[in-house]
């Protein structure tokens, strides 16, 4: 059994982000493993920081960090970013120094060292756009931030990114081939 740690980022529970959390939710737990859910928008996470100590919310969700085999984020990419929500999420939980410190090397120069090396991520971001344009024009901004600028500065460079392009304009079946597409990956935590 793995305990995951799930993170969904979307107001809407008739999203199709609420329907990939659902599928992920019921694919991880029949095979055994716990989820753990933190529903931003529903327990109305305050995602301003300002600069102060760690409430009890942030001190509850690092706890259950420490505890999980698995981060999984869940939301979709707005502006080339996840919603506002999730990015003040990662910004009060996943923060120095306790998802990771600078080892100082000369000057203001240093280099990150992650706390959280035993971890694995998933993220799964829907884009409005088509992948053409995501990954030429736009040069995979999301993927390459989310992935180096947030996890590896954490220490976790086992991740799984799905990214589902073009989600107001597909059909369908197309939609249920990326729900499969989620269920294969929960399968493969």
């Amino acid at each position: 059994m793995k305990k995951i740690f799930l993170i969904y980022g979307h107001y809407s529970e008739n999203s199709f982000n609420a329907a990939i959390k659902n599928a992920f939710i019921k694919e991880s737990e029949a095979i055994g493993n716990k989820v753990d859910v933190v529903d931003l928008y529903k327990e109305k996470f305050n995602p301003v920081f300002a600069g102060e100590d760690p409430d009890y919310e942030v001190l509850d969700h690092r706890k259950r960090i420490e505890t999980c085999d698995s981060i999984v984020l869940i939301a979709p990419i707005w502006n080339f970013r996840m919603p506002a929500i999730v990015e003040g999420w990662i910004d009060k939980v996943l923060a120095p120094p306790w998802a990771f410190k600078f080892k100082k090397l000369v000057g203001n120069y240093g280099y990150p060292i992650g706390n959280l090396r035993n971890k694995k991520a998933v993220i799964f971001c829907t884009y409005g756009s088509p992948r053409l344009a995501i990954t030429t024009f736009f040069l995979n901004l999301p993927i390459r931030r989310l992935k180096r600028g947030v996890f590896h500065m954490c220490g976790i460079y086992n991740i799984i990114y799905r990214r589902y392009f073009a989600v107001p304009f597909v059909g369908d079946a197309k939609r249920q081939e990326f729900l499969e597409d989620v269920k294969k990956t929960a399968n493969n935590i």
